[in-house]
């Protein structure tokens, strides 16, 4: 069976003949592990599940900062993979002046002109980053974008407009390639739960989220979530919205056998293996349990894509990330 269609299985819940999986890595981590294995394309042999290809322009302007297609620019001086925002683009004042990029600019789908339709033995999926709320606070600040919710909710309203319009156009956009799902990022959670509360998650969020899920949904592609944090209270209505596949599945902040029990026969899980403790702090032998005991319970009758919770992170043991491998390789 091919890695593709394995992965269509698992989401689709079929049976499988083995969990399909996807490991990324932060670069410091991908270091270590080219190191250990004497071999700096190590990735290309380890084979993931899934081809991932960025809407997005980034341009280094000086050493370290990096500016988006947005005109957001991001300090990467310490977090060489993300990066912090610096400064504040929009306020209350401004907004109606902003100029929002243009969503058909080529530039923006320079990841897709490079492959062409061509994805290989994988499924192939366009990453949305920042598609909503992050996009919303890397503009006008999350601290103001927070209190304005409260203070002035027009404003809030007015920008998550402008903002789901453009990434309206650009799923049109990228749905013109061979693509097989869309993975929109929207952070909401953090460990103790939703951000803004549920209450006002429903007021400004789900709304817009409901119409991109469902752009996507029109063109026949999957829709993945990445979210991190304590945001289980929320499957039900993501299911509504259109979620296929939930990441990135944090065991520290849900039981992720308990989560398979309640929703597996509606949603697909992809993540799972802990980047908080395991990887890090965990023996190897910690680290080979979790993962066929992951693939057992969760992988059983599809509804998995085996991963670590989020990019393996820079204090992930070297060993442990390769026992991980090893176990996910030799099912």
């Amino acid at each position: 069976m091919s890695i593709r269609q394995r992965t269509i299985d698992a989401i689709e819940h079929r049976p499988l003949d083995s969990v399909p999986y996807h490991i990324r890595f932060t670069q410091p981590a991908r270091e270590k592990m080219a190191h250990l294995y004497g071999d700096p394309d190590f990735e290309a042999s380890l084979g993931n599940c899934l081809s991932v290809y960025r809407p997005r322009r980034l341009t280094e302007i000086r050493a370290n900062i990096w500016r988006d297609e947005f005109g957001v620019e991001w300090d990467r001086t310490v977090d060489k993979d993300i990066g912090v925002v610096a400064g504040t683009l929009i306020t209350p004042e401004t907004l109606a002046d902003f100029q929002f990029p243009d969503p058909d600019a080529p530039a923006i789908y320079a990841d897709f002109e490079t492959t062409g339709n061509e994805f290989g033995d994988t499924l192939a999926v366009a990453k949305l980053s920042y598609n909503l709320y992050e996009r919303a606070w890397s503009l006008a600040g999350m601290e103001n974008l927070l209190t304005a919710m409260m203070t002035d909710p027009q404003f809030v309203h007015n920008l998550l407009d402008r903002i789901t319009e453009y990434n309206l156009a650009v799923i049109e956009n990228v749905c013109k390639w061979n693509i097989d799902a869309i993975l929109f990022g929207d952070d909401w959670g953090c460990q103790g739960g939703l951000l803004m509360g549920p209450h006002l998650w429903r007021e400004f969020i789900k709304p817009r989220i409901a119409r991109l899920y469902q752009g996507a949904k029109s063109h026949g592609k999957y829709v993945f979530i990445h979210c991190c944090g304590r945001v289980q209270e929320l499957f039900d209505e993501l299911i509504e919205c259109g979620m296929d596949v939930f990441n990135p599945f944090q065991p520290e902040v849900m039981d992720v056998f308990e989560m398979k029990k309640q929703f597996g026969d509606r949603l697909t899980f992809y993540g799972g293996i802990s980047t908080q403790q395991t990887l890090p702090f965990g023996t190897v032998a910690n680290v080979r349990d979790e993962v066929r005991r992951l693939l057992d319970e969760v992988g059983q009758s599809g509804g998995y894509i085996a991963a670590p919770a989020h990019a393996i992170p820079p204090d992930a043991k070297p060993e442990n990330i390769a026992a991980m491998i090893e176990v996910l390789q030799n099912q």
